[in-house]
């Protein structure tokens, strides 16, 4: 037995740049671009991970004094300047990112608290009262419409995949997901089978997006599959078809 294990490549920076229709961003993720290599060149960030981890902190509200004083990036550095001027660099260049934080606060604002998400999700937030005034709360705005969206698309693929894997490999068991990972314990035999569906699974996610949510999903899903003894131990796994 063997395990094969699929993740979503960029989950969150997909659903974001997805509902907010930044036109920079969409041009990269269709060339599949490694942005995290280049914020790190750009931002003159020590490594590609703290870049990584930059950019997902940043999708959710992320501030300059936040990084700042943040164990994962004091590191770095402790000075709320050098944050700002990377925040600062990075809106410039997905300015559509940058306007799209700013209208979700607007729509929160101005519809009584009330934010819907394309898959058809409703939040509903409260104002809360912090340094003497009331505010509504930027980070879980910025934060639930791209893990909201991220765990719809999950949950599709998960379906239509496990569907596919007990259709055509009776030896194989689905084992449940982690956030943006999907999991299966396979028969030897079945590796390559079940790494195969998932890579044509994710291949009809944005087509399967539209016929149950509606809108057209109009950027590439890809996911990067492993297989080994265990989660710790994976190889890669290339697509045969």
């Amino acid at each position: 037995m063997a395990i094969v294990n699929g993740d979503y490549k960029h989950l969150e920076w997909d659903t974001a740049v997805y509902q907010a229709q930044d036109s920079v961003a969409y041009k990269e993720l269709w060339e599949d671009f490694d942005i995290h290599s280049d914020n790190q060149k750009r931002l003159g960030l020590p490594t590609r991970l703290v870049a990584k981890t930059f950019l997902f902190r940043l999708i959710f509200g992320g501030s300059a004094p936040a990084y700042a004083n943040d164990p994962e990036f004091t590191h770095v550095s402790t000075d709320q300047q050098y944050w700002q001027n990377a925040i600062d660099l990075f809106y410039e260049k997905y300015r559509g990112l940058q306007l799209w934080h700013e209208s979700l606060i607007t729509e929160v604002a101005s519809n009584n608290g009330i934010l819907r998400t394309p898959s058809g999700r409703i939040y509903k937030f409260e104002m809360e009262y912090k340094g003497r005034e009331w505010k509504w709360p930027r980070t879980k705005i910025l934060n639930y419409p791209v893990q909201g969206l991220g765990a719809d698309i999950m949950s599709l693929g998960r379906q239509v995949a496990c569907r596919r894997v007990y259709r055509e490999c009776s030896r194989s068991l689905f084992v449940g997901t982690v956030h943006d990972s999907i999991m299966f314990d396979c028969h030897r035999d079945e590796v390559q089978k079940v790494g195969d569906i998932l890579y044509q699974t994710w291949d009809d996610l944005p087509k399967l997006f539209e016929k149950v949510f509606g809108p057209e999903y109009d950027l590439p899903c890809r996911i990067e599959v492993g297989f080994g003894p265990n989660w710790k131990n994976l190889t890669d796994l290339e697509r045969t078809k």
